[in-house]
């Protein structure tokens, strides 16, 4: 029995066979078809005429500006719908603490990966450094660094809704923190509010859902502007770098999360990215997790993870959760001191990455942030090595990906062990969904008979309770 008192995948079953709705999803699958054909044609334009896929590069920039349009409205409204409906404030206190102090643990592993990987390797130590290179690092050193007080003065939005108008992750998530205690303590008299929050949600996904058939335009033109701007040369010559920052994440991912996931959830690392892979797609294309940072909010609640535990999971952990980034900021720090041919000692290591990964905060779904958090790393800490930033230029692009796509797969991992922890999970709906008998709704990318935990009181499991009390 499911949280609404039938079958599990019942209610689902018998809205696919009374609804139209599955011959739109069907519809779906072309789309992302339709993407990877334009990946293929964005190299091939890429390399075959590099001038004119240069010029393409709007069409990827207006596509991730789209997506990113949604992200302040989709986190206000998940936020305040989660936090809104919890009975006690503590839970929520509790389900941010415990995040951020997974976050925390995982980076500080990550981060010595990176480190072990990176001193085996010792990948940079057969480059030169040319006054074109070197120029080219200054250039991303310029107003990289930010100091700890600024961050914090800046999760501070300037006025109540200029985090919306701003697009700052934080700020939303502060604000949209502020008004779910508020609903919460408003007790009956909120949830009209709550209710009309509810319908929001369900427009805004539905205006995403819309915005996503023009991926595949925005996949080609970014793919074909960084394919065209780098070319072969700079591949060949930073390969090693490369392969081994691919591989080191892909460790990470498979063994590290995998292995946590498999004890703590008892579920496999490769379901659940199976489960994503339209979304990872989605970021390899594009090369900014955030991008996916919607649909992964919307994944995570119709997995069966309660709305308190997604809501501030998955927004905390694009800002906080960084193993991508801090497994490249370590592996490229090394690689710019020995192709400077001034290594870091142990402790100079140590000291320059920890603050690089606290001066990263916030810059997980920004393409090329990762660039200019090591160019602002190492010129607060070895000014020296600045210059030597220009040698992974062209490759920073290809880098990106890697770290988008293991930031994303460490925020979905995160979120399904903090349910777990909190046991704010349907284990039984976990298996069902990743097992394909309940699918997602790519048309609405709204679940309406989304899984409601028993003691979080959830305004959408109670409006299908009585239209099945109704006869709908």
């Amino acid at each position: 029995m499911d949280s609404r008192g039938d079958p599990p995948g019942r209610g689902l079953t018998h809205q696919h066979e009374e609804d139209p709705v599955a011959a739109r999803r069907d519809r779906t699958h072309y789309l992302y078809i339709a993407v990877i054909a334009a990946v293929v044609l964005g190299i091939a334009v890429g390399f075959l005429a590099p001038g004119v896929a240069v010029e393409l590069k709007p069409l990827g920039t207006g596509f991730v500006n789209l997506i990113k349009m949604m992200i302040s409205p989709i986190i206000f409204c998940t936020i305040v719908l989660g936090v809104g409906s919890v009975r006690k404030a503590a839970k929520v206190g509790a389900v941010g603490g415990l995040a951020l102090g997974y976050f925390l643990v995982m980076s500080t592993v990550a981060l010595a990966i990176g480190l072990v990987v990176g001193n085996i390797l010792e990948p940079g130590s057969s480059l030169h450094l040319t006054k074109e290179v070197a120029e080219a690092g200054s250039q991303q050193a310029e107003g990289a660094s930010e100091s700890t007080v600024d961050f914090l003065l800046g999760v501070i939005p300037k006025t109540l809704v200029s985090a919306f108008t701003e697009g700052e992750v934080l700020q939303t998530l502060l604000v949209a923190l502020l008004a779910g205690f508020a609903l919460q303590a408003m007790g009956k008299a909120g949830e009209p509010v709550l209710r009309g929050i509810g319908h929001i949600q369900r427009l805004v996904f539905r205006i995403l859902a819309m915005i996503m058939w023009v991926a595949p335009v925005g996949a080609f033109g970014a793919i074909a502007a960084v394919v065209g701007a780098t070319g072969v040369d700079a591949l060949k010559s930073l390969a090693v770098i490369m392969i081994g920052f691919y591989v080191t994440c892909a460790l990470f991912v498979f063994v590290v999360l995998g292995a946590l996931l498999r004890l703590v959830a008892g579920v496999n690392i490769m379901a659940l990215l199976k489960y994503l892979g339209r979304e990872f797609l989605l970021i390899l294309s594009t090369s900014s997790s955030e991008s996916a940072l919607p649909r992964l909010i919307a994944k995570m609640e119709h997995l069966g993870v309660s709305k308190p535990v997604v809501g501030i999971t998955v927004p905390t952990g694009y800002s906080f959760n960084l193993d991508g980034t801090a497994i490249y900021l370590t592996m490229a720090s090394l690689f710019v001191a020995e192709a400077m041919g001034n290594p870091l000692s142990v402790g100079e290591q140590i000291s320059l990455l920890v603050f690089m990964v606290i001066a990263s905060k916030g810059a997980a779904g920004v393409t090329g942030a990762g660039l200019a958090t090591l160019a602002g790393g190492l010129q607060s800490h070895r000014p020296e090595l600045v210059d030597g930033v220009g040698l992974i230029v062209g490759i920073d692009r290809f880098m990106s990906e890697a770290r988008a796509l293991t930031n994303f797969a460490g925020n979905a991992v995160a979120t399904v062990l903090v349910g777990t922890w909190t046991k704010e999970i349907d284990k039984a709906r976990v298996s069902e969904v990743l097992a394909g008998r309940v699918p997602f709704d790519e048309t609405t990318l709204v679940d309406d008979h989304a899984h409601a935990p028993s003691d979080v009181p959830d305004q959408r499991a109670e409006e299908g309770e009585e239209k099945a009390r109704a006869g709908v």
